[in-house]
């Protein structure tokens, strides 16, 4: 059986089995893989180890279960047959192709179930493990809106290895003061540590891109909630950023405007931050200058 590449999904098989290895090398050396699963449990039992750090889901021999990897659009399964090898990784997949679908269930039908014909980025929650990483070889047409949907299920979601269109991936990790910084490099670095691994010519792809290819991987910080209304901030970022060639105090107006003032119309040129343009703050100043904007 053949899977015919589709325009309209965005999709660009990859066929090259050494950057295959490398992508789930990405995943398998950072995710929490469990020594032998009696072992694991013994050593959180004890506390000579933290459950997390074991590789388990809880401390309970009877319900415990491995942390889950979902990959999203398996395509042709190249990620998938070397996943599938991992006997300490717990593995389900999302894919919208139905013709995929047919195919993989052929090739492992030891996939069973834990293999929905879906849209990753439609599924209800529910449908997904209560933890776990996320892989893949992402659609490049989607790409953001499956990187929203992390965000959206960032407490669920401790590590992403994914690939993507290269300048895409780039703008994701890139710094403060980078032409690439933007909405969503801001985002993602409030909750993630994002890191740009390695480069994928097109030729490694069926049928081969016109771009380049980047792969990267998010792994999730420290920070468990901000010192700002989440709301507010995002909407500060996103209005920052729709006009980014002019400095805050202008790109800003609109919403300055709009919010409600707490007693007496305020001066805006209190507000730190203004007189710079959103590419120049980072995430710290983000959530400094919505702080500020919230009090008005």
């Amino acid at each position: 059986m053949y899977v015919r590449p589709k325009k309209a999904l965005g999709q660009h098989f990859l066929h090259d089995s050494a950057i295959a290895r490398r992508i789930v090398q990405a995943l398998l050396s950072h995710w929490p893989l469990p020594m032998d699963k009696a072992e694991a449990l013994l050593a959180a039992e004890e506390g000579t180890v933290a459950a997390e750090e074991a590789g388990v889901s809880c401390v309970d021999a009877d319900t415990c279960s491995l942390w889950p990897v979902v990959e999203v659009g398996p395509g042709t399964g190249v990620l998938t047959a070397l996943l599938l090898q991992e006997p300490g990784l717990n593995y389900h997949a999302v894919e919208l192709d139905r013709e995929a679908v047919e195919f993989l269930h052929k090739t492992h039908p030891q996939l069973g179930e834990r293999l929905l014909l879906g849209d990753f980025l439609k599924l209800p929650t529910n449908t997904f493990p209560e933890r776990f990483a996320l892989i893949g070889n992402f659609p490049y047409n989607i790409s953001s809106q499956i990187f929203f949907r992390v965000l959206d299920l960032k407490d669920r979601i401790p590590l992403v290895v994914g690939m993507l269109q290269k300048e895409v991936a780039e703008r994701f990790c890139s710094p403060p003061g980078n032409r690439a910084y933007g909405i969503l490099s801001v985002l993602l670095q409030t909750w993630y540590r994002p890191e740009y691994l390695f480069s994928v010519a097109p030729g490694a792809f069926t049928p081969p891109p016109k771009v380049q290819s980047g792969v990267i991987r998010l792994t999730r910080n420290n920070r468990t909630a901000l010192d700002c209304p989440e709301d507010l901030y995002l909407k500060v970022i996103k209005t920052a950023f729709n006009q980014r060639r002019k400095m805050l105090s202008n790109s800003l107006k609109p919403l300055l405007k709009d919010l409600p003032r707490n007693g007496a119309q305020q001066d805006n040129t209190s507000i730190d931050g203004l007189h710079r343009r959103p590419e120049q703050l980072s995430v710290e100043d983000f959530i400094a200058l919505t702080t500020q904007i919230a009090t008005l």
